[in-house]
């Protein structure tokens, strides 16, 4: 096997070990918050909100930080740094005994995380040009396949042996990702710069800047959007079917579906876009997706719901890859790492705003006006794209 497509399995894998572990935690976090001795039920409310948004917004803050040390040492380290921190924090989650302990280490976790950026890092400079855009669509399906399965995971595992033993399973599969990682993952990385870069001296460097920051921007509204309806989807279900049975289950389906769906796409839509150009595919995807949301708004059944979304996925499942792809092609070898973990943080940011956004402009305005809002963001920043984003692309050289 070829040393790219070697890196490539191996950084799929701990990309999806890595989103499992940053979300297997969802659905049972409340549960665990009563063990350690949290009773009231605004009180757990509130102290799930803090240590679920605490560790993205912690990640946010600190992917550029982790990008900037790629940069310097190159991207095999930051895999191994992510994979045994997070599989040291993660399974100390699983000793606490109060709910400060929790939301520390949810902290730490955010402070110490970063595979996932290092990862796609690694893979755009280690994967030759003409097959960046499939590898990077291959490499996607790791992370969204973790944050589906996550929850699963979680839930599943509770049952059967208990909340704390979900930590320790994972903290194990972090620590056989970070022993894989190093005794596979290649990397010929020489670093070319005398000193750390400032952040204006990354930003003159780049040749296409209104791209660059056009794609950060993509990467913020799709995840906004994205996020913005998952807290109301169980509420939206129950308004559409006040009858039905299985409730939660439906509501799985109609969370899962995107996730499912975008898995299936995303290495085609990779391979689309080496052959037409990221662009185009980045385009028509925020154009398919921001028309898909206004109809969800007025469905009548949820398995119309599950449809909509499940073709929502198609639609999205080419954008990151995509953005990825751009990214790769308009930024200078040496400050590729800083700049994709620019990328990560407008990402993070995208699920912390969406989560809250969401739920709050339910609370004022009514679900509808959810999906509204969505589609209008999606569409102005296709047209953002088309006139920002230059057709034929800019191929970045190194400056330093």
């Amino acid at each position: 096997m070829k040393p790219w497509k070697k890196n490539l399995w191996i950084c799929w894998f701990g990309s999806f070990v890595t989103m499992t572990g940053l979300s297997q935690i969802t659905p049972v976090l409340p549960l665990y918050i009563e063990q350690l001795g949290i009773t009231n039920v605004s009180a757990v409310e509130q102290w799930s909100g803090i240590a679920f948004g605490i560790t993205f917004v912690a990640s946010a803050i600190f992917s550029p930080i982790w990008g900037r040390m790629a940069d310097q040492y190159g991207r095999r380290p930051m895999l191994l740094r992510a994979s045994l921190g997070m599989a040291i924090v993660i399974s100390l989650m699983g000793l606490v005994n109060n709910v400060y302990q929790l939301v520390a280490l949810r902290l730490f976790m955010g402070f110490i995380s970063g595979y996932v950026s290092a990862a796609i890092t690694l893979v755009a400079t280690q994967t030759p040009r003409e097959y960046s855009g499939l590898a990077l669509g291959t490499l996607s399906t790791g992370a969204a396949a973790g944050s589906l399965l996550g929850p699963l995971f979680g839930g599943y595992l509770t049952e059967i042996m208990g909340i704390r033993a979900v930590f320790f399973a994972i903290g194990a599969l972090l620590l056989f990702t970070f022993v894989a990682t190093y005794l596979l993952v290649q990397e010929a990385f020489t670093c070319s710069l005398q000193k750390p870069l400032s952040f204006q001296e990354i930003w003159q460097s780049i040749a296409d800047r209104k791209s660059i920051m056009a794609m950060f921007m993509t990467t913020f509204v799709l995840q906004l959007a994205l996020m913005s309806i998952e807290p109301i989807i169980t509420v939206y279900i129950k308004q559409l079917s006040s009858h039905m049975h299985y409730i939660a289950f439906i509501s799985g389906v109609a969370f899962s579906a995107p996730g499912i769906s975008s898995i299936l796409a995303s290495p085609r839509l990779g391979k689309l876009a080496d052959r037409i150009g990221p662009r185009k595919v980045i385009l028509w995807s925020l154009i398919a997706a921001g028309v898909l949301f206004i109809p969800q708004a007025f469905v009548g059944s949820p398995w119309e719901l599950v449809m909509l979304r499940f073709l929502l996925g198609i639609a999205t499942a080419g954008l990151l890859p995509a953005v990825n792809s751009l990214l790769n092609k308009n930024v200078p070898a040496t400050v590729t790492g800083r700049i994709f973990g620019y990328n990560q943080s407008a990402q993070f940011l995208g699920t912390f705003g969406g989560a809250i956004l969401g739920g709050q402009m339910a609370a004022f305005f009514g679900i509808a006006y959810v999906f509204f809002a969505t589609s209008i963001l999606l569409l102005f920043n296709a047209l953002w794209v088309y006139t920002q984003v230059k057709p034929n692309g800019t191929v970045a050289k190194d400056m330093f």
